[in-house]
């Protein structure tokens, strides 16, 4: 018995969920932003599988999934990127990283 699409999907929504939990639940901006690249990646699994298994004759040569999965990989670097940059920025000014005592916006 091989890996079929039904693994990888289950793979995909488990690991979406650890991330959803990672980030509703974590106070640290690096942990939230870690939970986010875990959901991006979770996606990126299903995409694949998606292409993958696909055995409908004009669209299985196509490499639709892995062309996404590429597009999603390049928003998750600009994405881990910036909000790394700001990170770094609100540490130097609060020395903290909770997301609890950052309030800047608030009036």
């Amino acid at each position: 018995m091989g890996l079929t699409l039904t693994h990888f999907v289950v793979l995909g929504a488990v690991l979406f969920c650890i991330g959803l939990y990672g980030a509703l639940t974590k106070r640290n901006a690096v942990a939230i932003l870690m939970s986010i690249e875990i959901m991006l990646n979770a996606v990126n699994i299903t995409l694949i599988a998606f292409s993958f298994f696909n055995h409908v004759k004009p669209y299985a040569n196509l490499l639709t999934g892995q062309i996404f999965a590429i597009f999603i990989i390049t928003v998750a670097a600009a994405e881990a990127a910036l909000a790394l940059a700001m990170i770094i920025a609100i540490y130097r000014k609060r020395q903290t990283v909770d997301v609890g005592e950052i309030d800047m916006l608030k009036w």
